[in-house]
This record gives structure tokens, sequence and C-alpha cells, in this order.
């Protein structure tokens, strides 16, 4: 779990990073002024203790940060170290003097000390290449080349099509799911399945949501529609969590929030196969599991009844306790439980009916 944690820090820190040198900010014009002038540079985005024991020579500025103030540094010899928010340069014309045992796969001496101090300090560094005309960004060991936006884009649309076409196909499956969910006819694969699809979509999206970062005020466009395709997916996918997680027994302690973390995990290759992700989702996993009938809650179905609170769905859920006893509630059945009034009795009642008529026509016409 510590793991874990210190992977999503570090992806944190990436995505922090990325979007402070996206195209659009201040930080960004002035690395493409210094690529454009053939002079290279090296800048750590933060300044503590830990980096000023790394710093010899050079001079204290603590300036305010410009564009054209970092083009025209960087033509001094040594690196520039800002303060952590960019607003500031403090110093310029440093030899930072990083701990020589800390491995690295570079080779030139700027991305060297780049990669080492980024390492040591836990502060982004940005290395400037005079020779081979690229900006690289170190963020605790990992480099990542920071690229034209037309090569960013190009593969942010491609990757859109990509997550158009999944969505379609999960809108498919969540469509037939909630068919059999009225006629009570559904089996394991048929939960795997959407769940698997869920979470691909999932993946492709948080994809393009780091080409959003990295195209900064170009991927404006490409972020509206990826809120567009994407909306309600996170939603949903608890809502199959709360439906099919099977309810702890002996030994197994399995809950939504394991099962959704077990999904997170599973590879690319294990994703594919629906059996890993029934496994994932508590169910033994074995192939003739697949085709074992199971009842939803009513999580799903009652989340898509117009303005009913999530307390109502609870309790409601906790009444009936599944879907087909929640279908033939009566109105009178229904102003049973705590909350529920004849108005909101009523409302439930229409929308279970309404959604039913909407599933079975979509499914069978």
């Amino acid at each position: 779990m510590a793991a874990n944690e210190r992977a999503g820090a570090g992806e944190g820190l990436m995505r922090a990073s990325l979007s402070a040198v996206a195209p659009g900010t201040a930080l960004r014009d002035g690395l493409e002024r210094v690529l454009r002038g053939n002079t290279g540079g090296l800048i750590v985005l933060g300044m503590d203790r830990t980096v000023e024991s790394l710093c010899s020579g050079g001079f204290v500025l603590d300036v305010e940060f410009s564009a054209t103030r970092l083009r025209e540094l960087c033509k001094l010899d040594g690196a520039l170290i800002l303060d952590k928010d960019i607003t500031k340069i403090v110093r310029a014309g440093v030899q930072l003097v990083p701990d020589a045992s800390i491995e690295t796969e570079e080779t030139g001496t700027r991305h060297r000390t780049a990669q080492r101090v980024s390492i040591q300090t836990r502060h982004p560094v940005v290395s400037v290449s005079q020779s081979m005309r690229l900006i690289a960004l170190y963020v605790g060991g990992q480099r990542r080349v920071l690229e034209d936006s037309a090569a960013i884009l190009s593969r942010a649309n491609q990757a859109l099509a990509t997550l158009e076409r999944y969505k379609l196909r999960l809108d498919e499956v969540a469509g037939t799911l909630s068919a059999l969910e009225i006629e009570d006819l559904v089996t394991v694969r048929d939960v795997s399945a959407v769940a698997q699809r869920l979470e691909m979509v999932r993946r492709i999206a948080t994809e393009i949501a780091e080409y959003v970062v990295e195209l900064g005020t170009d991927g404006r466009l490409l972020s509206l529609q990826l809120d567009e395709l994407i909306a309600g997916v996170e939603p949903e996918r608890e809502l199959v969590a709360r439906d099919y997680v099977p309810e702890p027994a002996g030994k197994r302690t399995r809950t939504v929030g394991t099962a959704l973390t077990d999904l997170d995990h599973l590879t690319h290759t294990e994703l594919l196969e629906l059996a890993t992700v029934a496994r994932a989702l508590g169910y033994s996993g074995a192939p003739e599991t697949l085709d074992s009938a199971v009842s939803p809650r009513g999580f799903r179905l009652l989340a898509k009844v117009p303005r009913l609170p999530n307390t109502v769905i609870e309790r409601l859920v906790e009444h009936f306790g599944g879907l087909q006893k929640l279908l033939a509630a009566s109105v009178d059945d229904l102003q049973a439980v705590d909350g529920v009034g004849e108005a909101r009795a009523r409302s439930v009642r229409e929308g279970l009916s309404r959604l039913a008529e909407s599933s079975i026509l979509e499914r069978y016409v």
C-alpha cells in the first residue's frame, strides 16, 4: 500500500510539473526562447535547504520571473533556481553538485545533473539541450521530453477516437444489463462485461487527461470533449460494484472499495479476461461461475430515477433488499420506507416503470 501511495504521489508531482511547463505558461514561453536561442539551460523548480546545499557559486537574484529574464540568464554558465510557484528567479549562474553515487542513465553532463538533482531534492528539474534541440523534464528521476503541441494533439485525437468507440460499446452492454436486470436474467458474465468496459473507458480517459495537462491552453477543446464522453462513468462504476459485489461471508471480507481497487490494479492483459474481472468483483473466477445467475440490489437503476436523493436510495435498497422486490412494490409499499412520502413513492414507482419499459424496448425493438 505504501508503494502504491508513493507511486500515486509521484504521478501527481509529474502531472503538476507538466502543467507548470505546458504551452501557454510563462515558463514554457521562456524555455522555448532558450531553445530557439541555442544556449541550453538547467532550471530547478523549487528552492529549499537541500537545493541550497547542492549549489556552488553563482549569485542571488530574488527577482520576479519572466520569460525574457529566463532566456537572458540561461546565456550564463550554470543553473537557475526558481521558487516552487515559479514567480521568482532566486539564483542564477549556479553550479549544481549532486551526489555522484546516485545512478543515472543519462550521458550528457547537463542531463546527468538534472536527473540526479531531481532524485536528491524531490524538486522538478528542466534541462534544455542545445545540441539535441529538446526540453526534458525530470521529476523524481523520471524523464519526460516536452513535445510540440501538434505531435501531442495527433496522439490525443487518436486516443479520443478510440474512447468514442469504447464508450459506444459500453453504452450497449450497459443497456443490455439494464434490460436483463428488469427480467431478472443477469449472470456474472453480464456484470463482468460492463465492469470491464467501464474500466477500459476509464483508463483511456486517464491517458487523454495526461495529454490535456501536457497541452496546457492548447488542450481546452480536447478537455471539453473528454468531459462530455466520460460524464457518469465513474459513478456508474461504483454503482455496478454496489449492486453486485457479493455480501461478505465467512473469511471473505470483500467490500465495494476493495473491488474497485482490485479492478484498478488489473493489468491490461488481465482486464481482457472476464474471469479475472469477475474475480476482482469478488466471484470465484472459475469458467462455470460466469454463467451463474446474480441479482442486483437496485442502486444502479434507482440512481436513474430523477431527483431521488442518495439517502432515500439507501433506505429503499435496505428495506426491499433487491431490485425485483422494488419493481414489484406498490406505492403503498414504497411509502412504508422512512423518508418516502406519497409524492416521492409515486415518482419512484413511475420512474422504475418507465425505465423497465424503455429498457425492454431498447433490447427487443
